[in-house]
């Protein structure tokens, strides 16, 4: 079966086109700098890659230029679009009403317009996408996978804020989580890394990239998440600070005489790695600067280092156990110093890294020592693969 898989931005969008039977990615590409001068689509299959400059005024036009280069004779990997048997759309945030994926019908987009105030930066553009592709495909099957989905097994004790409840009950105030796709990606191919039945197995599974989270997977369910009701708290990230106490925001926006939005730009654009380090975002940046001997560089790699450490604790105690830490994503694939830093000091737990196992970039492995009790493991996320399998299941 082929899936188009859907990740719409507010001006760009990313698609893979997958065989699910044998979970093949046929093609794939990018459409950047949809509505601004400039644009282009980025397409690549069978180790063949175009890239063209096109003015592409809004989504619908990057769709159809999508379907165009699936068909083209030169590049495409599609005879018919009638080849295509459903699109699965990365949604971010389904609020408390979607609790899995779902087959788009009137209902649901009424819905995806409702939770469109929760995801501000997401929705609007996910929502743009999904209509796009009605338009373009109106008769094959649409399928809505959210990031939110997978975190609304959590309990009322870790998604319920101290805040008076009647907020929850008028404004849907709550922990929601993000990043679902991918820990449930991951916590199902750690199962199978370990052989054992995912409904046995306690992870906490670490996504750090440019945005991070960590989850806490108890039998394959998400008990609890480190991302909230937006996407800034938790650990450290790229440009987004954690956990960080609420009084501080008051006091620097009378300090500093900031607007609401002036203060949300600096909390979602200018803190985090970037804005402790004063080098970079990226963690491959940081790093080098760190080992030149850069004091604020390296104290921005201890953040990171120490708050996931304090996570995995957290939720191991949350579970009442522990049988594998899984890293993911960007920073978790591909950094073996942040893997063995946020190692170090977990020994207790039956944690331990082996320095040589550790030495990989981008590939699944187990790269604990022997003699570990807890497994770490290594597994690059595949979020589009997901929505592809979630998309299969629900059409057939």
């Amino acid at each position: 079966m082929k899936i188009l898989v859907i990740n719409c931005g507010s001006s760009s969008l990313k698609y893979q086109l997958i065989d699910t039977e044998r979970e093949l990615v046929m093609a794939k590409g990018l459409v950047e700098r949809i509505g601004i001068e400039g644009s282009l689509i980025t397409h690549q299959a069978n180790d063949r890659q175009m890239k063209t400059e096109t003015e592409i005024p809004d989504h619908t036009v990057g769709i159809k230029l999508v379907m165009d280069a699936l068909l083209s004779p030169e590049h495409g990997a599609l005879s018919s679009l009638d080849e295509i048997s459903a699109v699965g759309h990365r949604v971010v945030h389904g609020g408390e009403k979607f609790t899995g994926s779902v087959i788009i019908n009137p209902e649901v987009m009424e819905t995806l317009h409702a939770c469109a105030g929760l995801a501000p930066l997401h929705n609007p553009a996910n929502i743009t996408g999904i209509e796009a592709c009605q338009a373009l495909l109106p008769e094959v099957p649409q399928v809505a996978v959210f990031d939110t989905a997978f975190h609304q097994t959590t309990p009322a004790k870790a998604h319920i804020y101290g805040v008076p409840y009647e907020y929850y009950q008028k404004h849907d105030v709550r922990r929601y989580g993000f990043h679902g796709t991918s820990h449930k990606y991951v916590s199902i191919r750690a199962a199978r890394l370990l052989d054992r039945p995912l409904e046995k197995i306690k992870v906490v599974t670490c996504h750090l990239g440019n945005g991070c989270s960590i989850t806490a997977v108890d039998g394959g369910i998400s008990v609890d998440t480190s991302l909230g009701f937006g996407t800034i708290s938790g650990v450290i990230m790229g440009t987004r600070p954690g956990d960080v106490d609420p009084a501080v925001i008051p006091y620097l926006m009378d300090k500093e005489n900031l607007s609401p939005q002036q203060m949300n730009d600096i909390l979602y654009k200018k803190s985090g790695l970037h804005g402790i380090s004063g080098v970079s975002a990226d963690v491959r940046d940081i790093e080098q600067a760190a080992a030149d001997g850069n004091d604020r560089a390296q104290l921005a790699l201890d953040m990171l280092c120490y708050q996931t450490r304090k996570y995995i604790g957290a939720y191991a105690a949350a579970m009442g156990g522990l049988d594998a830490i899984v890293f993911t994503a960007g920073i978790g694939e591909n950094s073996a110093l942040v893997r063995a830093e946020v190692c170090r000091g977990l020994e207790f737990l039956g944690v331990k890294i082996d320095p040589e196992k550790n030495k990989i970039r981008g590939k699944e492995a187990d790269v604990s020592a022997s003699n570990a009790s807890v497994r770490i493991l290594v597994i690059p996320t595949n979020e589009e693969l997901m929505i592809a399998q979630d998309t299969t299941e629900l059409i057939t």
